[in-house]
């Protein structure tokens, strides 16, 4: 393989699809988000790229197939809402800056002939710490699409940060080809796959998009971590108090 290829396994029919993107990154908050969005919408997978920019490996599956690694392209049509849904995950993004970009041409060029006219791509926002309740941090390509976003929950990010990745290179190329979108990035620690910070970037996207998400299933993954978390921390704190009791009898025993 000499450059990224989409294959095709449908052809759905879309009115003016939204893209939603969630690809691996900060404390996988855009993959765990669409991934969600994917099982509770029950939507359908249309598309699949692969790429020589992924890392040179395959993933083994469940009874010892393996596969090679690929972005997913899903679709639904949410007939209710007049809503049509085109939504990419994957098991990698770009390793280098030249493939990072030539992956994001390609989904924009595949984007484009679905009709894609506007888009948002989900993130995480890496902090270092981990809020029981995490902001969501917004910024877009045009005025209007700020002012819907600060209206639904989020918060504008800093002046001259940046958009790593295919979340950034998305919305920056994609304005080029007609395509308006914003990114939304949930406040995680950043090394800890966070499904906290993805509830709370799922909040936002769903308040903008109007439809209901059932959100029980990462609440219930969230306070997992976050029993994990404080048993790693209190063992933590055991192991420190070891250590302490220790040093405090040597140095008695030094003074004998």
């Amino acid at each position: 393989m000499k450059e990224t290829q989409i294959t095709i396994l449908e052809r759905p029919k879309l009115r003016s699809p939204i893209l939603i993107e969630g690809l691996p990154g900060q404390g996988q908050v855009g993959k765990l988000a669409v991934d969600h969005l994917i099982h509770e919408l029950k939507a359908k997978r249309f598309a699949e790229l692969y790429s020589p920019y992924f890392p040179p490996q395959v993933l083994v599956l469940e009874g010892g197939l393996l596969r090679p690694m690929r972005n997913e392209f899903y679709y639904v049509n949410l007939g209710e809402k007049g809503l049509d849904l085109v939504l990419l995950v994957g098991d990698f993004q770009g390793l280098v800056g030249t493939g990072q970009y030539e992956i994001a041409g390609r989904i924009i060029d595949f984007c484009v002939g679905l009709g894609v006219k506007r888009a948002y791509t989900l993130g995480g926002y890496g902090t270092g710490r981990m809020p029981k309740h995490p902001r969501v941090f917004g910024s877009a390509t045009c005025e209007e699409l700020v002012k819907e976003f600060m209206a639904c929950g989020a918060v504008c990010q800093e002046p001259g940060n940046s958009v790593v990745g295919a979340s950034g290179l998305l919305l920056g190329l994609g304005k080029s080809r007609g395509i308006e979108g914003t990114c939304l990035l949930g406040e995680t620690y950043g090394y800890i796959v966070d499904a906290r910070a993805a509830q709370a970037v799922l909040e936002v996207l769903s308040r903008i998009l109007g439809i209901e998400v059932d959100m029980g299933e990462l609440e219930e993954r969230a306070k997992r971590t976050e029993q994990l978390l404080a048993k790693m921390r209190e063992e933590e704190q055991k192991k420190l108090e070891r250590i302490q009791e220790s040093l405090r009898g040597h140095e008695e025993i030094s003074y004998v």
